[in-house]
């Protein structure tokens, strides 16, 4: 037996087990090479199809050219409406949002959107900065030949360098699903296609409310009805939220600056909803909006479920509405003035406190601001009981008023009646859980 081992060493030839080994080690490395080809080309693959996709989007997005100058306005901004257009709005450090998205129908909605503009920036003629925001700038306008579906003078929004094409689309949407409310400001046309983005809504004649009140504050301090004339002007505001409840609209940024005034107190104008949310898109019950530490809210206006559980709903709007209601009482004074930074600001408004009292406010009218306020948010009322509260406020108010022009006196109450039928007729939606 050993001769025979020796003779096969001497003869040159491989032990038979070892051959198998060899064997069987050859085979799994060819397989493990064989898989790893067919995982390393379906990952090509889709990389190749992830790009295309991306490259499609981009020329989608970005086919026009940006402009090489902004409008400016044709005429300065007075001293006085350029104080009121001061920045209101401070950066919150806090953590935002988390988990939600939106659904994937945004692609649908930016499809849908696409539209031949029917003006270019250049057939634009801006007359009178109105007010400045965070993410545009509003003038009254006029087109330079024609008009604007038969509007000889409008309000533009022009969109500020950096703001994304959709999410000028998300508010041309959410506008358009608002269309044809007494009191919320319409949207005539808009221009997507290239940078500037331009919105063009219907005309104004003394633009923001908050503008309006600091600039004929003397004359309605000495008016023996101003509270009256407040009163009106906030039955107004509720009607328009009440509107954007039944619509599933949050606007979060209500405020005293994104009111418009055509005719004090009877045409007032809920506006700017660029930081507006449909929830009727979303995926989840909380806002996917704010996502970035980065983003720019108007804390001032917000309440503290927001901060303390990054969480809005529209009864976080019926907050920022009594927000509202002081700053009418105080002629546009920002809220918390004794407050300077945004830190004191939300340690402020977290532990519980409030906006003093206003000299003079009536007491119906305190008691909804105080109404507005409370905590937690479960307890705040709905708008529609607010409209009602007004209501009665209202007709007290009717049954007492001196008649010195019993013409006007027909004409007001005429308005009034007609919006009340109008609060009648749109969509009411049961206000009593939280979204």
């Amino acid at each position: 037996m050993s001769a025979n081992s020796s003779e096969a060493n001497c003869s040159g030839q491989i032990p038979e087990p070892l051959v198998f080994i060899l064997t069987g080690l050859l085979s799994a490395t060819v397989l493990i090479f064989t898989l790893l080809g067919v995982m390393c080309l379906r990952k090509y693959r889709s990389l190749v199809r992830t790009v295309r996709e991306l490259q499609g989007r981009k020329l989608l997005l970005d086919s026009d050219p940006q402009l090489e100058a902004p409008i400016t306005p044709l005429r300065a901004l007075p001293a006085a409406a350029a104080a009121a257009v001061a920045a209101e709005e401070l950066p919150l450090q806090t953590p935002l949002q988390k988990g939600s998205t939106v659904r994937s129908s945004s692609r649908k909605l930016w499809k849908g959107l696409q539209q031949d503009p029917g003006f270019m920036k250049s057939d634009l003629n801006l007359l009178q900065l109105i007010k400045a925001g965070k993410e545009g700038v509003f003038y009254q306008a006029r087109m330079s030949r024609g008009t604007c579906k038969g509007h000889n003078m409008f309000t533009c929004k022009i969109s500020k360098e950096g703001v994304r094409p959709k999410h000028v689309d998300v508010e041309v949407s959410i506008m358009r699903k608002l269309m044809h409310h007494k009191n919320i400001l319409q949207l005539l046309d808009w221009n997507t296609t290239e940078e500037p983005y331009i919105l063009i809504l219907e005309y104004v004649s003394y633009g923001t409310l908050r503008t309006f009140l600091q600039t004929n504050r003397a004359n309605l301090s000495a008016d023996p009805e101003l509270q009256s004339l407040l009163t009106i002007a906030s039955y107004h505001i509720a009607l328009a939220m009440q509107h954007l409840r039944s619509k599933m609209i949050v606007h979060c940024d209500l405020a005293l600056r994104n009111i418009m005034v055509n005719r004090f107190p009877w045409e007032v104008k809920v506006a700017e909803f660029g930081l507006a949310r449909d929830l009727t898109r979303l995926t989840s019950r909380r806002s996917s909006r704010w996502r970035s530490p980065r983003q720019r809210v108007p804390l001032r206006w917000y309440p503290p479920e927001y901060f303390k559980n990054n969480y809005y709903s529209f009864k976080g709007d019926v907050w920022a509405f009594g927000i509202v209601l002081w700053e009418m009482q105080m002629f546009g004074t920002l809220p918390y003035p004794d407050l300077e930074t945004s830190e004191a600001v939300v340690y402020h408004i977290c532990i519980g406190h409030k906006n003093t009292n206003p000299e003079g406010c009536r007491p119906e009218i305190l008691h909804i601001m105080r109404d507005c306020w409370q905590e937690p948010y479960t307890l705040r009322p709905s708008f529609t009981d607010i409209i009602q509260m007004l209501e009665d406020v209202m007709e007290n108010d009717a049954d007492y008023v001196d008649v010195v022009n019993p013409h006007l006196m027909v004409k007001e109450d005429t308005e009034y009646h007609e919006a009340k039928c109008l609060r009648a007729a749109s969509i009411t939606v049961d206000d009593t859980n939280p979204i």
